[in-house]
């Protein structure tokens, strides 16, 4: 055991050689009954992974899904953020991570121990930060938020409620915009999301007159004020049902597509191009995840993200205080 935490250490996941005969998917299959686990899936993994997994969908309700089931092993493909938030609402199970260095720029982009200092700052501000982010950026918080749920949980505070929002800066734009609150922003982003073309999208939305252009307000207000339809993950996927529409352009990770398509697949999707020709709209810690991480993460156990106590008690309750809201909305 201890040279495969040796291993972790360097490499991020566990490296043992698989017999190339085996169907992993079957083999997953197997030990997820064996170890009573349960596979999650977030909508930007590759379409392999999404099609073995139990639940598929954003983060939070992967997590929320993970806390009903009876599964003693929670295995997130994902990305580490995500992990620890599974963590946070069942710290009785165990949680496994397939690639230990499956992080998120954006979380990154907010260090706790700056965000505390930022807070400082503003003695008479309520915290709210974005579901993605770590767990000591969540145990900072006064509320958590989603994609989805934003704009209601500010709405839902007095007006002169003073508020400060991280670490999405986009969003947290998004969100002054449609609420109509003066909020301090933390400059952070996803570089996912920062790096769509506003002219390549235009040239596209040329080449095609009747696409539906929708996006994910981790974008740049730029596209966002340009877009058809604004919304989360789960939002998109819904719109792209329900709307007449044949075709969609689309401003978010990639990996949604997959989704898309299988659910309507006489539509037409095309991920919106980044600003940089050589470049692609994946994100490259969610992509760090393979069928064979999978495998061996859940033979050997490893990677396992676990939490403090303390951090989890403080983690949570912000939690809490958004369910709490979004069920008093009705959300």
């Amino acid at each position: 055991m201890n040279a495969y935490l040796t291993e972790l250490d360097t490499k991020g996941y566990i490296d043992e050689p698989i017999d190339p005969t085996l169907d992993l998917v079957d083999e997953i299959n197997k030990l997820k009954k064996e170890k009573n686990a349960v596979l999650l899936a977030h909508y930007y993994q590759e379409p392999e992974i999404q099609d073995i997994a139990d639940y598929i969908g954003d983060s939070l309700g992967l997590s929320q899904q993970a806390a009903k089931t009876e599964a003693d092993v929670i295995v997130f493909a994902g990305v580490h953020f995500m992990a620890e938030t599974a963590k946070i609402l069942s710290p009785q199970k165990k949680v496994l991570l397939p690639d230990l260095k499956a992080g998120c720029s954006l979380s990154d982009s907010c260090p706790p121990h700056l965000f505390a200092k930022f807070k400082e700052q503003y003695p008479d501000h309520i915290a709210i930060t974005y579901v993605n982010c770590t767990a000591e950026l969540k145990a900072l918080s006064d509320i958590v938020c989603t994609s989805s749920n934003a704009v209601q949980i500010v709405d839902s505070l007095p007006r002169d409620q003073k508020i400060i929002f991280g670490p999405d800066k986009n969003l947290g734009d998004y969100v002054r915009k449609k609420t109509g609150r003066d909020l301090v922003l933390w400059n952070g982003a996803c570089m996912v999301h920062e790096l769509f073309s506003q002219e390549r999208i235009a040239q596209l939305r040329s080449e095609y007159p009747h696409a539906k252009f929708i996006a994910h307000p981790e974008c740049e207000k730029e596209l966002l004020e340009a877009a058809d339809y604004i919304g989360s993950t789960a939002g998109l996927l819904k719109y792209t049902q329900e709307n007449p529409s044949d075709t969609f352009i689309v401003a978010t990770e990639s990996g949604i597509i997959h989704q898309m398509q299988k659910a309507t697949p006489w539509k037409t999707f095309i991920p919106a191009p980044p600003n940089n020709a050589c470049a692609c709209n994946d994100c490259p810690y969610m992509k760090l995840n393979t069928l064979e991480k999978v495998y061996n993460c859940m033979k050997f156990d490893l990677p396992e993200v676990d939490l403090p106590a303390d951090i989890i008690a403080r983690a949570k309750q912000p939690i809490v205080r958004m369910l709490e809201i979004s069920a008093r909305l009705g959300l």
